[in-house]
C-alpha cells in the first residue's frame, strides 16, 4: 500500500509569516508547505550535486543553486537543484532573496508520496516559462528523464549514462552512481 501525500495549503496574506524551519512554494495565491525529504531523497540531490560540482569545477561554465526559490511567473518555485550558466548571472550577483530568473537546468527528485498533478504542474511552469532543460529523476524505478520541452523527452533508463550535452558539454555520469548510496566516490 502506498502513502497519500496530504498538501498543506495556507492563503498568503500581504503579510505573512511562514515558519523558517519549512520550504514553500508560492502556487495560485496560496503558500504550499513543501514536505521534508526523505533520507533517499536527500541522498540522491546530494549524489547529483557531488556530481555536477566536480564537474563545474573543472568546467565553470554554471553555477549549481539546491532549494533556491526563482519567481516563475506568478508562482514561485523551488527546485531540488537548479543549475544556472554563467553568463546569465547578472552582474550585480545573486539576489538575496529569490532569482527573478528561470533557472537553465531545474532538477526535481521525485518521492513516493509526491502528488502526480503537482510534479506534472511544476513541470509545466518550468517548461511554459522557458526553463530548457527539466530533470526529473525518480529513485523509485531507478530513471532520469529530461524534458526539453512537453514534446522532446529522453528517458534514461537505471543502467544508462546521463549526458547532457547541450548544457553541459562533456558532463557524463551513470546513474547507479546516483541510485545507489553506495556510489560516494566522485
Amino acid at each position: 500500500m502506498q502513502a497519500v501525500a496530504t498538501l498543506e495549503v495556507m492563503e498568503a496574506p500581504t503579510e505573512v509569516t511562514l515558519d523558517s524551519e519549512r520550504s514553500y512554494e508560492f502556487v495560485d495565491g496560496q503558500w504550499e508547505v513543501k514536505e521534508m525529504p526523505s533520507a533517499q531523497h536527500s541522498g540522491v540531490c546530494g549524489r547529483i550535486f557531488a556530481k555536477l560540482v566536480l564537474y563545474l569545477v573543472a568546467n565553470p561554465i554554471g553555477r549549481l543553486y539546491p532549494e533556491a526559490s526563482f519567481q516563475i511567473g506568478s508562482r514561485e518555485r523551488v527546485p531540488d537543484l537548479a543549475f544556472l550558466a554563467v553568463a546569465r548571472i547578472p552582474l550585480e550577483g545573486e539576489p538575496k532573496t529569490k532569482w527573478f530568473i528561470v533557472p537553465d537546468i531545474a532538477i526535481e527528485v521525485i518521492s513516493p508520496t509526491d502528488l502526480v498533478y503537482k510534479v506534472r504542474e511544476k513541470l509545466n511552469d518550468y517548461l511554459d516559462a522557458g526553463v530548457k532543460q527539466v530533470w526529473q529523476v525518480t529513485p523509485e524505478d531507478q530513471t532520469i528523464t529530461i524534458y526539453r520541452s512537453h514534446t522532446n523527452i529522453i528517458a534514461f533508463p537505471d543502467d544508462s549514462e546521463l549526458v547532457c550535452e547541450d548544457l553541459l558539454p562533456g558532463f557524463r555520469c551513470r546513474l547507479s552512481d546516483i541510485f545507489t548510496p553506495d556510489a560516494i566516490n566522485p
